[in-house]
């Protein structure tokens, strides 16, 4: 009998607390957008960031307080008219990213400063006097890119990340983890980029690696469109400018600009300039 009372003491206690939770998740609870949870089903899930939202369900959410049914890049076209349709608005056209890593210093044409035998990763080797390459600012070849790459469309072949435009999507999670910031997207119908992003003087560059940019200016001066300029010792395509002419790709001395086709391959040199759309 002594321990009836603190039972029947503690189970209503928790009968009284059961009840008002059930109260106040009725009063106090925020009402959903049937349309968001809609609009979530129909993303692809990568939570890449790409749209400029922290992921999937804070993007499904803002769409369906307005924001643009279009900023889903690797949903493509067919996501945004698929959401276009759950908001009962036109369909705005999507511009196709692809990613590229600004680095051809593969291991034929680089040394490495000491033999590395730490953790196997990019960001790990680069706080280690910045990496094990002779060049600083190249591709260190541990593929943390590649591991965070949700469609398996980055591989390390040679010692330098490769990325196949095939299976690209250009949500951008490679270009997050990249100690260097080599890789960099821009719209799937630009194929011209520079595979070099060193910051070294002339000498410095061709003794550490024969595949990098030696900042001699002539792509610049044999574009047509003034769309590639030489900054940092290297040089760098405006791709908004960039008609895919080849002319730079054709003049480079070091081979440097590439032509990148849709299996992520480079085509280095063109026996004529190859006119915007051939790719």
């Amino acid at each position: 009998m002594e321990y009836l009372v603190p039972i029947l003491l503690f189970a209503g206690l928790g009968l009284l607390a059961g009840v008002l939770l059930t109260v106040f998740s009725r009063v106090f609870a925020v009402k959903q957008d049937e349309r968001a949870e809609k609009i979530r089903e129909v993303l692809p899930g990568a939570n890449c960031g790409a749209c400029g939202y922290a992921g999937c369900d804070a993007y499904a959410e803002a769409v369906a307080k307005g924001a643009k049914t279009n900023a889903c890049v690797p949903g493509g076209q067919k996501v945004a008219e698929k959401i276009s349709a759950i908001m009962g608005v036109s369909a705005e056209a999507v511009q196709p990213k692809k990613a590229a890593v600004r680095c051809n210093g593969n291991c034929s044409v680089t040394s490495d400063k000491y033999i590395y035998a730490g953790e196997s990763t990019c960001a790990a080797c680069d706080m280690l006097y910045s990496g094990r390459s002779s060049c600083t600012s190249g591709c260190l070849g541990f593929g943390d890119c590649a591991k965070v790459c949700p469609y398996g469309a980055i591989s390390v072949k040679d010692g330098v990340a490769v990325v196949d435009r095939s299976l690209c999507t250009g949500c951008g999670l490679c270009v997050k983890v990249c100690p260097n910031g080599l890789i960099e997207t821009f719209p799937e119908d630009q194929k011209v980029e520079v595979l070099c992003s060193s910051v070294f003087n002339t000498k410095a560059t061709l003794a550490i690696c024969k595949n990098g940019c030696i900042a001699c200016r002539k792509c610049e001066r044999l574009c047509p469109n003034d769309a590639i300029h030489v900054k940092d010792n290297h040089a760098s395509v405006d791709h908004e400018k960039c008609i895919n002419c080849g002319t730079c790709v054709e003049g480079c001395p070091t081979h440097c600009i590439h032509f990148l086709d849709e299996n992520g391959c480079c085509r280095k040199r063109l026996r004529k300039a190859v006119p915007s759309g051939v790719f």
